[in-house]
């Protein structure tokens, strides 16, 4: 899997799973993942950029082998920003480059506001400018939704794996390892490794933490990169990328025929991002 290593760190007696690649000698790009996902999201970012820098990717709590909070409010969007930080010390991380997707990316904008000392730049990868004031959803039916949705269980694996590939506009060996690590086997049935607890928290949360209130406090230079499908969700993302443009001061860049999963769909365009601002 071109890894360095996988192993576990210690918080508030909870495990933090940690993925690295690289050489300890060279920038740090901190990696932190959408809901569902794991720190092997960025594996085929970071098997491209290995060479350039120490990339460091982290299972959030509740996600892959990291110990999911015991309460609700542990997830709340400054609670976890204090988290982060631990673990960031922890780690005896001075300074980085923040990489995120989706809700990864609401956590990190609410970071860089705390501690922005510690962020070189950020990246965003369709993620944090959708603010959930324009969304159609009450919190309650979205929440009603993700519950549902991530206690989904599939009789085998090839049933699991063929709904992972659905998400993406293409496929690699590199995204079945990453794929892998998505999945826990029980009883001979296949269930998402995140639970619909989790999720129902990290909804909750969202809603009451608006990245939009925050989005003035911003320091940290930002790129969006923001995806362009599906076409009917086109409207709504314009609208909130433009409130995210205009108050932040940061980048937006449109990134033609690709979804959600957009570091996934053309991981090479993330590459050359990050070449070009990082290198």
């Amino acid at each position: 899997m071109n890894i360095i290593k996988r192993y576990f760190i210690q918080i508030r007696n909870r495990h933090i799973h940690i993925t690295e690649w690289g050489k300890p000698d060279k920038p740090i790009i901190f990696c932190l993942h959408g809901l569902g996902s794991t720190g092997l999201s960025f594996i085929e970012i970071a098997h491209v950029l290995k060479d350039e820098y120490r990339i460091i990717s982290i299972d959030a709590p509740g996600h892959g082998k990291t110990t999911p909070f015991e309460r609700g409010e542990e997830y709340e969007m400054n609670k976890m920003a204090d988290w982060l930080n631990e673990v960031i010390e922890v780690l005896e991380i001075e300074s980085f480059y923040f990489l995120s997707h989706s809700w990864g990316s609401f956590v990190s904008l609410f970071y860089a506001v705390k501690y922005p000392e510690r962020i070189r730049d950020c990246i965003l990868i369709d993620g944090g400018y959708q603010g959930k004031r324009h969304s159609k959803q009450s919190v309650e039916e979205e929440v009603a939704y993700y519950e549902d949705d991530f206690e989904q269980v599939w009789e085998t694996w090839d049933d699991f794996l063929d709904l992972v590939k659905s998400e993406t506009l293409n496929w690699t060996s590199l995204k079945m390892e990453a794929a892998k690590d998505l999945a826990l086997c029980s009883h001979h049935h296949y269930h998402w490794h995140a639970r619909g607890k989790t999720a129902a928290h990290i909804i909750r949360a969202m809603h009451k933490d608006e990245a939009e209130d925050i989005f003035h406090k911003i320091e940290s230079s930002v790129l969006l990169l923001r995806a362009t499908l599906p076409e009917g969700q086109e409207d709504n993302r314009k609208k909130t990328a433009d409130i995210f443009k205009e108050k932040t001061g940061g980048e937006v860049r449109s990134i033609l025929k690709t979804t959600h999963l957009l570091h996934w769909d053309r991981p090479e365009i993330v590459v050359e991002e990050i070449r070009k601002r990082w290198g």
